[in-house]
């Protein structure tokens, strides 16, 4: 991460990086953050901190729910402990309103944790969605936590699209033939978001 010669105090701002399982969101904040200057905090998937953890992984309706509620109140809380040192970016890998996608019913996942879609669509400036590749266009299981097939992520994908329907700033990133192409546009979109000061730091060219 590069050092900021700028001393400026930021107003906080959230950046989500979403999509469906084998997006490559991962992928593409490991081949960008070493750009990015000390102004922006990458925020950890909650999903992965959680699961990672050792929370079970349970089948049932009841543990699928008690899995959201956890994955929700760890991403709010972990954006929380790292706006608290004022970043001028916090970029998420997801945001709250993920959980969504995932949740079993019948009731929704907002009434269950005491918000609204509303608000969390709210707490979010900018989001970027990177839409998960077909069977024969890449997508593969090679993050250990993947348990998804192709058809079971593409519909994934289609559910976190509709989550965040309606955010006044959300773009969507089809897959490319090359991942190096989407992970370009996701760089460009992210520098988009920086300071003035803090864009020198982030070539719009990732390393492979």
């Amino acid at each position: 991460m590069a050092a900021c010669e700028c001393t400026a105090v930021h107003e906080p701002r959230r950046v989500v990086l979403t999509g469906g399982p084998g997006a490559g969101k991962t992928a593409a904040l490991e081949m960008i953050k070493h750009a990015l200057c000390d102004h922006v905090r990458v925020v950890p998937e909650a999903a992965g901190v959680v699961l990672g953890g050792g929370f079970p992984h349970v089948a049932s309706a009841a543990g699928r729910i008690a899995l959201q509620r956890a994955i929700f109140f760890v991403q709010r809380e972990m954006e929380a402990a790292i706006e608290s040192e004022r970043p001028a970016i916090l970029l998420c890998d997801r945001g709250t309103v993920d959980g969504a996608a995932y949740w079993p019913g019948p009731s929704d996942l907002w009434s269950a944790v005491g918000t609204t879609r509303e608000e969390q669509l709210a707490r979010y400036h900018a989001v970027i969605h990177l839409r998960t590749p077909s069977a024969d266009g890449g997508y593969n299981h090679a993050n250990r936590l993947r348990t998804e097939s192709a058809g079971e992520a593409a519909v994934l994908d289609a559910r976190i699209v509709d989550a965040w329907e309606g955010h006044p700033h959300r773009v969507v990133v089809p897959s490319a033939a090359e991942f190096v192409v989407k992970a370009a546009r996701v760089l460009e979109l992210i520098r988009a978001e920086l300071p003035e000061c803090c864009k020198a730091h982030l070539s719009v060219r990732p390393k492979a």
